[in-house]
């Protein structure tokens, strides 16, 4: 017998015991079938899931389930991306190894999406921190340095002296170590770059060109155009200033000539300084000589590395008393040097042009140097008081005081200017890309070993492939005085492979943007030995790469550019056929709730959590600020509290909600049915308490109704032909709701999934049977098309009343039982319902048959007029002088 209340623990341990006992959501290749690959971005293990996990995965779960029961084989798959700076931070501070943190976080996330009842094939389950999986990453590190991808080169980092270790640059706060306090320092190091530049044109005209064979359109708009920009195509020129600035030895520098890019070459007449980066050779030479340089670069030293800080900082710069020649005049131009100035973007050098250059108009302004106007715009009068948009304008700017270059427009004066420089031998047009080469040494412990001997006479030496994977121990606890590789003699020492004399192992370890840039291809085919990728890739990846991707919206830049450049990479090898990794992304919303602060004595922030106060509002309902609801410590109950709005949830701020208390008050069914009502996917989604408890209600509600008609659901028999009018108005109403959450379904909008549900529901609840003999066959049939089409979001409930109530005898376990097909024949109507107007006010309704044509309609308008007293008392007798009828809508009667 049913229990008459839901039980969300017993319903959902029984459903979970059911589905291991059978392996359900083991998956294996299958001709016979179509497949379907959705793949959630891997989890960092941090230690608990948190609610946009819980969101990631049931959008993920809910399309898994529901292409399952239309017949699809599918793939569901997940892991861990393990390695990385977290772990070595908390193995600091709590004395533990970062493997065995990492280990125990990976054991509990794992449960409490386990608790969640998602459709994980858990055989596929890999961490990148295992041998087993990053011994790939070194094996086609190696494959790339064969190939001319991979290759050695110096890099500028920040370098903690006291820390002895490179620091993010996140990580540099003032000017000084994060964790050290000890001010940083500026470094060229050696380390190894992938050369995905070569890779730009591709990469870029999968998101930018609709023509492209490769085109991503199942891509949203907004994440094609961040990967665009980031990619950053410029077309230009490249030339020289020549110059006669020679070296200590008497060389020329740099072979006499300081070459500069621009997209704004028919400006060049208006340049009135150059600046070098810090670094550049000529900043070098100047500092040699020039006390006030060697401490301006000093100084530059202790800032950022990245375009995105130089592009907010102070600009500053330094003249050095260099000049060199303007290549078409041959006029002096001073040489400065830049805080604002990347020497690893194009040369480390740019030409200064104030007049159209905001940066330079700035700086020039702040250095009094000289502004030169060389383009202008038709009505726009120049001034060089203060900036102007249309000084830059180069799509209606014409050159002028540019000598040969006046009059022309920017396409043709750029063109001029690579044809005059060219001839000189100094220039010519370039395309250049904002993307760089990607740096993927890290100075780390916790992470890929990149797969180097270094011997002094042998040089660095690739290890050889035999010797993979180059096994990383898993039992050092990082202490903050730089890599604990260094000092672990057991890793350190070997012999050189190529000579046999004693030899050391490079312990700089791989970028953490390799282990998540293909394992969504090992999930394929996770346990062979011998291949990084194998039949399993060839056969889940097929046909265009993976079917659905789905993620925050925070890795719309480099993860997935450094994911579909490893792919092409791997392609060019022969290891895969597919281009590009992922046909659709779907990038998920944030999950957002209320912040509460108060400022501290000592200036601090203290954060509350949200059911520790309660608004505050103003005479029109306004919420002005917030208060303790009861004592807290030294602070009573009704202290102030400031409101900061709605924002991201976060552990530091105390505003977010732990799943697993979630789940153990309302069971995983309602934290997975509210996620998904709340909002849509696309769309952030607002936490509210309200919600969660209405949502829990629902399914209270829909346990009640099997519970309370169980004997008639479960002893009913198939709808048959004779129904009663209530029957047949119930059966149109669940046809029409299936066909609307098909098409939800297939657009990835679960919100309105959930609201059919409950719609079906609400249409069951409101039947009123006549007694017939197919009540209870509609009845039957509606409930079993609202415990599939809310199976997706809620298995264990559904599974449950679906095993409960007789239906798995009759099609299947609800796992794979057939989705519900839309009965046309339902959906016709033996009567329609119009609006009945007199004189054009709504006076009530008229019920027609619904194969009437427009003079049976208006036959029956005119003759309700005589026969409803309703309407006949707004007529006062008169005759009708016409009807006009909108089909299927309305009837007017004029009288």
């Amino acid at each position: 017998m049913m229990n008459p209340s839901y039980a969300p623990k017993e319903v959902e341990a029984a459903a979970q015991g059911h589905w291991n006992a059978r392996d359900a959501y083991r998956v294996t290749e299958d001709a016979s079938k179509p497949k379907y690959y959705a793949c959630s971005m891997l989890p960092y293990p941090s230690g608990k899931l948190h609610m946009g996990h819980v969101r990631n995965y049931t959008i993920n779960d809910m399309l898994t389930r529901q292409l399952r029961m239309k017949g699809y084989n599918v793939l569901m798959p997940m892991g861990w991306d393990a390695f990385g700076l977290p772990a070595e931070n908390a193995a600091m501070k709590g004395q533990k190894p970062p493997a065995a943190w990492t280990y125990d976080n990976i054991a509990y996330m794992k449960s409490q999406m386990q608790a969640m009842g998602l459709a994980i094939d858990w055989s596929r389950e890999v961490a990148t921190c295992q041998p087993t999986y990053y011994k790939w990453n070194q094996w086609l590190f190696l494959k790339m340095l064969e190939a001319g991808i991979a290759e050695r080169r110096t890099q500028t980092v920040n370098w903690d002296p006291v820390d002895q270790t490179v620091l993010a640059n996140e990580q540099v706060i003032d000017g000084r170590g994060w964790r050290s306090g000890a001010l940083v320092e500026k470094r060229e190091i050696p380390g190894y770059y992938l050369n995905i530049v070569k890779y730009a044109e591709e990469l870029l005209g999968a998101v930018a060109n609709p023509e492209d064979p490769n085109y991503l359109a199942g891509w949203p708009e907004r994440v094609r155009l961040m990967q665009e920009n980031w990619i950053g195509k410029s077309e230009g020129v490249r030339f020289a200033f020549p110059h006669e600035i020679r070296a200590a030895d008497g060389t020329l520098i740099q072979d006499g000539k300081l070459y500069v890019f621009t997209t704004r070459a028919d400006t060049i007449m208006g340049v009135t300084f150059c600046a070098v980066a810090p670094e550049h050779p000529l900043a070098a030479h100047a500092a040699a000589s020039q006390p006030a340089v060697a401490e301006f670069i000093a100084e530059c030293a202790k800032g950022g590395t990245t375009e995105a800080e130089l592009a907010t900082q102070e600009k500053k710069g330094i003249a050095t008393g260099l000049f060199v020649m303007h290549p078409l005049t041959g006029a002096q131009v001073e040489v400065w040097v830049g805080n604002y100035v990347l020497m690893s973007y194009g040369d480390g050098a740019v030409m200064g042009v104030p007049s159209h250059d905001e940066r330079d108009f700035a700086f020039a302004k702040k250095y009094g140097l000289e502004i030169k106007q060389v383009v202008a715009v038709e009505g726009e009068t120049f001034s060089t008081d203060a900036w102007a948009e249309w000084y830059g304008d180069k799509q209606k700017c014409v050159c002028v005081n540019s000598g040969v270059l006046d009059g022309l427009s920017h396409k043709v004066a750029v063109s001029k200017v690579a044809e005059l420089v060219g001839a000189k031998g100094l220039g010519e047009k370039k395309t250049t890309w904002r993307l760089r080469d990607w740096g993927i040494s890290r100075q780390r412990y916790w992470g890929t070993p990149i797969p180097i001997i270094h011997c002094e006479s042998c040089g660095a030496v690739p290890v050889p492939e035999k010797d993979l994977p180059v096994v990383l121990p898993e039992d050092l606890i990082p202490d903050g005085s730089g890599n604990p590789l260094n000092k672990c003699d057991s890793f350190l020492n070997v012999l050189c492979p190529c000579c046999g004399k004693p030899a050391r192992r490079e312990t700089d370890t791989m970028d953490t943007f390799i282990d998540s840039s293909w394992y969504y291809m090992r999930y394929c085919d996770p346990t062979h030995p011998d291949a990084m990728v194998a039949e399993g890739t060839q056969y889940w990846m097929a046909n265009g790469g993976m079917d659905q991707y789905i993620g925050g919206i925070e890795h719309a830049i480099l993860h997935l550019l450094y994911a579909r450049f490893w792919t092409k990479v791997m392609r060019d090898l022969g290891l895969v056929t597919v281009s590009e990794p992922f046909k659709k992304l779907l990038t998920q919303g944030m999950v957002l709730n209320h912040i509460y602060s108060r400022r501290t004595d000592k200036g601090g922030k203290e954060y509350f959590w949200p059911h520790e106060v309660e608004h505050v509002f103003d005479a029109s309902g306004k919420v002005t600020g917030a208060q303790l609801k009861a004592d807290k410590g030294e602070l009573p109950a009704g202290t102030a509290i400031d409101y900061e709005g709605i924002g991201t949830m976060s552990k530091s701020k105390n505003n977010g909600i732990d799943p697993q208390e979630l789940i153990n008050t309302f069971g995983a069914d309602t934290a997975r049915l509210f996620v998904m009502f709340a909002s849509p996917p696309e769309q952030t989604l607002e936490w509210n308490d309200a919600g969660v408890e209405g949502a829990h209600r629902f399914l209270k509600r829909v346990w009640a109704f099997g519970a309370k008609n169980a004997d008639a659901l479960s002893t009913a028999t198939d709808v048959g032909a004779e129904l009663s009018a209530e029957a047949k108005a119930l059966r149109r109403e669940v046809h029409l709701v299936l066909k609307q959450v098909s098409f939800d379904y297939e657009r990835m909008q679960y919100n309105t999934v959930v609201s059919g549900a409950m719609k079906l529901l609400n249409a069951l609840e409101g039947f009123k049977a006549t007694g017939s003999a197919g009540d209870a066959a509609v009845l039957r049939e509606g409930y079993s098309v609202l415990l599939r089409g809310l199976y997706p979001a809620c298995p264990h409930i559904t599974h449950a009343l679906w095993e409960q109530l007789g239906y798995a005898a009759q099609l299947g376990d609800l796992l794979d039982a057939p989705w519900p097909t839309v009965d046309e024949a339902a959906l016709v109507q033996d009567e329609i319902e119009l609006v009945y107007q007199i004189n054009g006010k709504l006076r009530g309704s008229l019920k027609v048959p619904a194969s009437a044509d427009k003079a049976a309609i208006e036959a029956a308008a005119r003759a309700a007029l005589v026969s409803h007293a309703e309407f006949a008392k707004f007529a006062e007798g008169r005759e009708p002088k016409k009807v006009v009828v909108v089909p299927g809508r309305l009837v007017n009667v004029v009288v």
